[in-house]
């Protein structure tokens, strides 16, 4: 006995395998077209979505270089004000010059520190929602208590009629 299929049962798995092949790129399109949907529906929403850590960074530094470089000081007086904004500009592009080596070596580590970050986020989050999930219930039941006039606290109630 031979395992091969008749030739007339060929062509319909011929046919067959064709549909699916059809249908799998027919829903993979579809799915396509509605993640670019759903994304320019939430980048006209909320705007542009954020970069890489390694570039929100970059934007971070940038943004400070541009507010210290801006800065006049009132301190130092009408004489020392050009002297210090020079050097307060020196300071802040040799520091500009320090980090983006760093950034452009190593985009990952960045990326990796900012979803340790967010873990560390949410793990906080969870013990605070706890801690104030039982401080809520203690108080709850403090209340009852004393609605019940089972209040076993140092003070001592006093009727004033």
């Amino acid at each position: 006995m031979s395992e091969e299929l008749p030739p007339s049962e060929a062509g319909k798995e011929e046919a067959l395998d064709e549909v699916r092949a059809t249908d799998a790129d027919a829903w993979a399109t579809a799915a396509a077209e509605d993640l670019a949907a759903e994304k320019a529906r939430r980048r006209t929403q909320y705007g542009p979505p954020p970069g890489s850590a390694a570039e929100e960074l970059r934007k971070l530094v940038d943004t400070v270089a541009d507010k210290l470089s801006g800065l006049q000081s009132p301190l130092l007086g009408q004489v020392a004000g050009p002297a210090a904004q020079q050097v307060v500009k020196q300071v802040v592009q040799q520091a500009k010059a320090a980090v983006e080596p760093v950034i452009e070596r190593n985009p990952d580590v960045f990326d990796h520190l900012a979803a340790a970050g967010n873990e560390l986020l949410a793990a906080y989050r969870s013990a605070v929602q706890a801690q104030e999930q039982r401080w809520t219930a203690r108080d709850t039941e403090l209340k009852d208590r004393r609605d019940r006039g089972e209040d076993p606290g140092p003070g001592e109630r006093i009727d004033l009629d």
